[in-house]
């Protein structure tokens, strides 16, 4: 046989088929949870405090022991899912992650509970690399594995959405440890119908020794990064705070010179001169920044501005849906035709126009105004998002891809707790500013003191002593609110048309995406093709 008989008879990658696709949603369920997980308990800390009665720092632990335990372990858990197989890796977490939501629903206390949510962002961290690293060796076309990770990232998007509405009908009707049961079915699910529908993968480094000081290391810099930048979101600047971002940073340093040297690194080193692998690193970070950031604004601006009740405010927050399915429409129709650099730019900058809509935002306008913004904002990001993700897969090789995820969630991750330190420090500076020499006769100092703090703070005091003086307070207080959120929202799009421009120049020589092949005539004499794909295990 000729050479170009050979090239005209190599068989295409092979296309997914159904039990790919029942796989995927399976795949997607989790991902569901755990961004669900993150959300849940916006409405339940109330009854918890009534119930487990914890201290104020046991209520920030409750909230946060799930995100730092998740953020903390993605990339050693990326690297063990590679080493021990993927599909383990997600069926070991599955029976953890529901077994932790059992305990935290019947926790009796709440150092309990703290343990439990932490345990389920231990749990959390195995499956969310796992899920990604999955679909790297289920779709191995380009066109299917780009619509895949999508779905994937739509299911992220829609648990952070649906958590607080979710976590409010249940409370409505049920006790607070509601919330954690709904995860069972899904993890009974997983754990029936996984083993039949998901291939298994263990790449061919995995009887090599493992990194175990870069696992400390990599643990190590993240908790106190992470705690660093919530710090700083929640109190301001402290001493506390800074030295332990600062420790975090020094370790994260320690890590990246330990993953240079060591023999069988956690992460491939090299992955980062690729254009195509840096890149949307970067830009997944970025996006994940302004995201975070504004949600937090938002959030506090249906309750606390516009005067909704939670619940309320939480269904005000679905607007942003339809901007997001729109846009993430549109992207999937154009990968094939447009290049990369184009769609992720010119995402970017919608998402840059977007943030500045925000600067209309004010008690004055319909609440329709924010939404148009934000929504504007969330479609562009996400849908870049979706594309990123599978340059980042694509990028890097079969045997990597849980630690290529890994690495990406948590640059993800960072970059909202950094939208939500830096953007929410700087909303937080305009309020604090307008706020300061604002009065209420009659009001204790203490009282008047507390709504210089926050808008929330206002709201309460204006609830507790009304009157003419604190109505007065309380209007001051959403107009400083609104200026606090135009400066964020100008900041935000500054970083987003910025990161537009790096994505347009970095990326310009990436190629189209390639699309969806055509099914092959049949003709009277066929020759059986070898099959192409990753290095995967038998199913």
């Amino acid at each position: 046989m000729t050479t170009t008989q050979s090239t005209e008879n190599a068989a295409p990658a092979p296309r997914a088929g159904r039990k790919e696709w029942i796989g995927l949603a399976v795949l997607v369920l989790p991902c569901l949870l755990i961004s669900m997980d993150m959300s849940v308990l916006l409405f339940g800390l109330p009854f918890i405090s009534a119930d487990l009665k914890p201290s104020a720092t046991q209520q920030l632990w409750i909230m946060d022991a799930y995100g730092f335990a998740l953020a903390g372990l993605l990339i050693t858990m990326g690297a063990i899912g590679d080493r021990i197989g993927r599909r383990r890796l997600l069926l070991i977490g599955a029976a953890g992650f529901g077994a932790a939501s059992i305990t935290a629903a019947y926790s009796g206390s709440a150092e309990l509970l703290i343990g439990t949510r932490a345990l389920l962002g231990v749990a959390g961290a195995t499956l969310m690399p796992s899920t990604m690293a999955l679909i790297r060796n289920m779709f191995h076309d380009a066109k299917q594995r780009q619509t895949a990770i999508s779905i994937w990232t739509g299911g992220l998007i829609g648990g952070v959405s649906l958590g607080p509405i979710v976590g409010g009908v249940l409370l409505d009707h049920f006790w607070w440890g509601s919330v954690f049961l709904i995860n069972l079915p899904a993890m009974a699910l997983l754990l029936l119908i996984g083993p039949f529908l998901l291939p298994e993968y263990k790449g061919p480094r995995s009887t090599h020794r493992f990194d175990v000081a870069g696992s400390v290391l990599s643990m190590a810099a993240i908790f106190p990064t992470v705690y660093g930048v919530k710090q700083l979101a929640v109190d301001g600047f402290s001493t506390t705070a800074a030295a332990a971002l600062a420790f975090g940073v020094a370790l994260g340093i320690a890590f990246i010179v330990r993953q240079h040297t060591a023999k069988n690194p956690l992460l491939d080193m090299e992955l980062f001169r690729k254009p195509n692998f840096r890149a949307p690193m970067l830009v997944n970070l970025c996006g994940n920044f302004v995201l975070m950031g504004f949600s937090l604004f938002n959030t506090q601006y249906l309750q606390s501005v516009a005067g909704m009740r939670p619940f309320t405010a939480a269904l005000w927050s679905l607007a942003v849906m339809p901007f997001i399915s729109l846009a993430m429409g549109l992207t999937g129709g154009l990968t094939s035709k447009v290049r990369p650099a184009k769609i992720i730019g010119y995402s970017f900058l919608a998402s840059a126009a977007g943030a500045l809509v925000l600067v209309f935002v004010d008690p004055g306008n319909p609440v329709v105004v924010l939404m148009i913004g934000a929504g504007i904002a969330a479609g562009g990001v996400v849908s870049a998002q979706s594309i990123v993700g599978n340059m980042v897969m694509a990028a890097a090789p079969p045997e990597r891809a849980g630690s290529a995820s890994a690495l990406n969630e948590t640059g993800a991750e960072l970059g909202s707790s950094m939208g939500m330190a830096l953007l929410g420090s700087l909303g937080a500076a305009i309020y604090h500013h307008k706020m300061s020499t604002v009065g209420a006769p009659g009001v204790p100092d203490s009282a008047v003191h507390a709504t210089h703090e926050t808008i929330g703070s206002a709201a309460a005091i204006a609830e507790q002593f009304p009157g003419t003086a604190t109505h007065s307070l309380l209007t001051t207080a959403r107009d400083a609110y609104s200026s606090g959120l135009h400066f964020a929202a100008i900041a935000g799009s500054v970083i987003l048309a910025l990161t537009a421009l790096y994505a347009l120049r970095a990326l310009r020589d990436e190629p189209v995406l390639p699309a969806a092949p055509k099914k092959p005539k049949k003709t009277s004499v066929s020759t059986p093709a070898e099959p192409v794909g990753d290095h995967a295990a038998a199913v």
